[in-house]
């Protein structure tokens, strides 16, 4: 009996040691868990760095890359389309103009009313009207034929004292924001569709002339007198209400920029140089690549994982839709490497833009004493639960590495634009004064976001530099941008004051 006592006694002793062995192993194991976490994390932010002579290493190949695609076409791998706008609002414009902004599954039709210098913008309303599916992936006369007759029943609702006098057309500004090889500002054919579109009679047809067919099809007499696409629209937006707006900047879902150019600085520019002397370049900078940029093996996965492979650098890592992503892939990592999330890695981790960039920035900017928003945040996307605070400040701590470094990115662009336009640096004797137009929910809704691009660029002009450059949010170019193009481009300009 004795014996049974001791041995008993003996085994559970030793099964106490054993257990004390696991748990002192399993500490060891977490902390080497942990350690290894937070180098993942250590190394992310490394890799993400943009000092300012970084930033002005992008900002140069910026400008060399604008000259390049300036040069020729092909010559860069920025498009720098010419949108054949010369003539940017002057503030002057009045009347009542049309827009059509297509863009995605919904259009929008637009219907402003214009009085000049004094009154500006006096009215506007608009319309939204959805697709129905089978029309994007329909035939042309379905898809315009649609539009003209919401256009049609749109124009019926005008208030009787604005109906043009007889033989006077209504006027149109289309925003196609979809890639187009613009042939004159009235005119540009379909290179591709995108967004779920799918529609092969248009594409390599000029789409102006498609939406004028099925309008004269139904005797709506409506000329459309520039076709631009959001980026050219904000800038016409920003310049209508502040004429020192040279440029304006897209920051939402995707990004493009767009500027004013002198026209004779433009080599593959073979046509007459117009009357302004200036000329409006698309540049398509989401497709900006260069070997300065701080890439990390997040970005690698997700453009190899992409749609579009080796295309739109620049916009994978400065975009809305990817910033999300970029964060989400980092947080895969720490699951797989360092059970960040406890033993197995959360299934919903694995989906790809399951973490939304909105989402992103509501974590980030997470006031909460302990980091609620980002608790719910990983609770209701990716089904984590059970988070510690660390943990949850370290994932506040990747939007941050994330929004940073596509902020600061931005701001280089920006640069980039101002060195090729000689604004980067204030001349001696001249008042200057440049605005950029701003437009986007990323820089619209992200706080952090747009506070980082904004002092980052105060910082790498300089502090006499920084005062002559003012950046404004400009709100709707794609709209009222192409109601104002349609008016500083009317066919009776010139008429009218005679």
């Amino acid at each position: 009996m004795g014996k049974i006592a001791v041995g008993a006694t003996v085994v559970c002793t030793a099964a106490l040691c054993a257990a004390a062995v696991l748990v002192v192993r399993h500490r060891m194991k977490s902390n080497g868990k942990w350690g290894r976490a937070v180098a993942i994390l250590k190394e992310f932010g490394e890799k993400c760095e943009t000092p300012d002579w970084k930033l002005r290493q992008v900002a140069d190949a910026m400008d060399v890359e604008m000259h390049a695609g300036l040069a020729s076409e092909g010559g860069s791998k920025l498009k720098m389309l010419i949108s054949y706008v010369d003539n940017l609002p002057s503030g002057d414009e009045a009347g009542l103009f049309y827009a059509l902004d297509l863009g995605g599954t919904n259009f929008r039709v637009l219907r402003v009313h214009l009085g000049g210098k004094e009154k500006g913008v006096i009215n506007q309303e608009f319309e939204e009207v959805s697709i129905p599916p089978h029309l994007m992936i329909g035939s042309s006369e379905g898809l315009f034929d649609f539009i003209a007759s919401a256009l049609a029943k749109f124009v019926n609702s005008e208030p009787e004292e604005f109906h043009p006098p007889p033989g006077r057309q209504r006027e149109l500004g289309f925003t196609f924001s979809f890639p187009v090889r613009q042939t004159s500002i009235a005119s540009g054919t379909l290179i591709k569709w995108t967004k779920g579109f799918n529609i092969e009679d248009v594409v390599g047809e000029d789409v102006v002339g498609e939406l004028t067919k099925s309008m004269q099809k139904i005797g709506l007499d409506m000329r459309v007198s520039a076709l631009v696409n959001d980026t050219i629209g904000t800038l016409a937006g920003g310049r209508f209400y502040n004429q020192d707006v040279i440029a304006a900047v897209i920051l939402g879902t995707g990004t493009n920029a767009a500027y004013v150019e002198r026209a004779n600085a433009i080599p593959k520019w073979h046509g007459p140089l117009p009357k302004s002397g200036d000329m409006v370049i698309n540049m398509e900078w989401g497709n900006f690549r260069s070997s300065h940029l701080p890439l990390t093996e997040y970005d690698v996965s997700l453009d190899a994982e992409s749609l579009n492979p080796g295309e739109q650098i620049f916009e994978k890592l400065i975009s809305g839709m990817y910033l999300g992503d970029i964060v989400r892939r980092a947080l895969l990592k720490m699951a797989e490497e360092a059970d960040f999330f406890g033993d197995t890695v959360p299934p919903k981790l694995r989906v790809p833009f399951i973490l939304r960039t909105p989402d992103m920035s509501a974590m980030h900017h997470d006031t909460s004493p302990d980091l609620k928003v980002v608790g719910n945040k990983l609770k209701d996307i990716l089904e984590i639960s059970n988070t510690s605070l660390k943990m949850r400040k370290i994932v506040v701590e990747l939007c941050d590495i994330v929004a940073t470094r596509g902020a600061r990115l931005s701001a280089a662009g920006i640069l980039g634009i101002l060195k090729k336009t000689g604004r980067d640096t204030v001349k001696a004797g001249e008042k200057q004064k440049a605005v950029i137009a701003l437009d986007g929910g990323l820089f619209e809704h992200y706080t952090k976001f747009r506070a980082c691009l904004e002092s980052t660029l105060n910082e790498l002009l300089g502090e006499e530099a920084a005062k002559t450059i003012v950046i404004e949010h400009s709100n709707d170019g794609s709209g009222i941008g192409a109601a104002l193009l349609a008016a500083s481009h009317s066919q009776y300009l010139g008429v009218d004051e005679n």
